[in-house]
């Protein structure tokens, strides 16, 4: 029986993850610009982000925000500001695809690695929606007559894998795209991930306590 609930939960983790949220996006516009390599830097980041919003649902974090109407919009807003800026760069930025290869070294590369990380981390752990999804997502394959810790850590390994995959996916798509494009091409997709981003934002920003 474990072993159909662990399957059914990765099954629906799979059909989360491939819905296109904002660490998706970011996969794809980093695989089509820096390379598969590069992007996988920003997936760890979500990857941590995810362990981050699993760590909050299993230790009541997530209750806080379904309960407090005030701690909800704090994390809310933080999350519509945060979306809103990095889709707002990017659409400025129209940077042009490029290759792994033409990328910097030293200072410069740290530093370009450090923001892919840091951009899919953020974006995930400042929206309330994750905790609120865990906390009601999780239960429903845990057995409260056992020891809740070892089946928290199997759920978040799985999820965090099946994401991981996700997002590798996503990354190795937009690399693709990016050998099929023009340099203004990659530029627009650059923009059309910047604009969804801006949309996930206003859509954030819409949400309310009578719609959690």
């Amino acid at each position: 029986m474990m072993e159909v609930s662990l399957l059914a939960f990765a099954g629906v983790a799979l059909a989360v993850v491939l819905t296109p949220g904002p660490t998706v996006l970011l996969a794809l516009a980093n695989g089509s610009r820096f390379g598969v390599g590069a992007a996988g830097i920003g997936i760890a980041g979500a990857a941590l982000s995810d362990i981050v919003l699993i760590t909050a649902a299993a230790v009541g974090l997530g209750a806080v925000l379904a309960a407090s109407a005030f701690w909800f919009s704090v994390v809310k807003w933080i999350g519509v500001v945060y979306l809103v800026w990095i889709g707002c760069r990017m659409l400025r930025g129209g940077a042009p695809v490029t290759t792994p290869s033409a990328q910097g070294a030293g200072s410069t590369a740290l530093h370009q690695r450090s923001a892919l990380f840091r951009k899919s981390f953020l974006v995930a752990v400042t929206n309330p929606k994750g905790y609120l999804f865990f906390t009601a997502f999780l239960p429903q394959f845990l057995d409260p007559s056992t020891p809740l810790f070892a089946q928290y850590a199997t759920l978040a390994v799985i999820f965090v894998s099946v994401d991981i995959a996700a997002m590798a996916l996503y990354a190795g798509l937009g690399r693709k795209a990016a050998h099929y494009l023009t340099t203004a091409g990659g530029a627009w997709l650059d923009k059309g991930c910047g604009g969804l981003l801006i949309a996930l934002g206003g859509s954030l920003a819409m949400l309310g306590q009578d719609t959690r």
